[in-house]
């Protein structure tokens, strides 16, 4: 497609490269059919099935972005559905019980007679002490923060491409570009801020996460002031940017406090 940037080439590649997949699959079955691999008027079950396939692959063709922005809207939309996901987890995450005391656990194995691995295995990592579980909610505010930066941001855009002068499309789509991938830098980084949550939590790997999370807001925050149009919609986003940047700056604080004691900790424990 002529004039497609990265995110919606993209698009155009993967849905035509399923096409192509399908079509050769559908296409090796049918020569096999057709030479006698098969039995004699026995149809193999996976001919339907292919021909679905490729119906299908051509069917989500039609349902590529029809733009580079609308392209770049839906990838923005994808990370955000992604960080809420994490925070969804974050959720679900308990504090450790009294019912899951060794104690308790090995007069439940005695009286079943085996341990109950698939409930163990469900559950493993999910209960925190008391400190792990403060971190975890600084954690989900900080998720959640992030998921409002991605809605506003989506927002800004929506109005800006009402307002936004056709001959100036291209520099306006290669802004998008970059904050498409700071968008998706900021999602890797939830995904890493998200699995440090669980036990044994890594204090340090945490705090080098969320300096990651400030920069690239940073950047994003900067991009937007920068538009020509920006909107009334632009404050909202900047004044969100400044909530997760305040929030992101209390954990570092909790975090620096938490890993002194820690350290203060063991050098009180060490026998000379």
């Amino acid at each position: 497609m002529v004039g497609a940037r990265p995110t919606l080439s993209s698009s155009i590649q993967a849905s035509v490269k399923q096409i192509v997949d399908f079509s050769f699959k559908l296409l090796k079955g049918s020569v096999s059919l057709y030479v006698g691999s098969y039995e004699k008027d026995r149809k193999p079950s996976s001919i339907p099935q292919l021909t679905g396939a490729v119906w299908e692959a051509c069917s989500n063709l039609n349902k590529v972005p029809a733009t580079n922005i609308k392209a770049i809207g839906r990838a923005m939309t994808q990370v955000g559905v992604s960080v809420k996901d994490v925070l969804r987890e974050m959720k679900e995450l308990k504090p450790a019980s009294s019912s899951s005391s060794p104690e308790h656990d090995a007069c439940a194995n005695d009286e079943s007679g085996t341990p109950n691995s698939d409930e163990d295995d469900d559950d493993l990592g999910d209960d925190l002490s008391p400190e792990e579980l403060e971190v975890a909610k600084m954690v989900a505010d900080i998720v959640s923060e992030t998921l409002m930066v991605i809605k506003e941001l989506i927002r800004v855009i929506t109005g800006m491409i009402k307002v936004e002068n056709p001959k100036d499309n291209g520099g306006f789509v290669d802004s998008l570009e970059k904050l498409l991938k700071l968008c998706q830098r900021i999602g890797v980084e939830i995904d890493e801020l998200g699995a440090c949550v669980y036990p044994p939590q890594e204090l340090s790997l945490m705090k080098q996460t969320v300096e990651r999370i400030k920069g690239n807001i940073g950047e994003i925050e900067a991009d937007v002031m920068g538009f020509k149009n920006s909107s009334s919609s632009s404050e909202s986003f900047l004044r969100t940017c400044r909530r997760l940047q305040s929030l992101i700056e209390l954990m570092e604080t909790e975090l620096d406090s938490r890993s002194e004691a820690e350290v203060v900790s063991k050098m009180q424990n060490v026998t000379l």
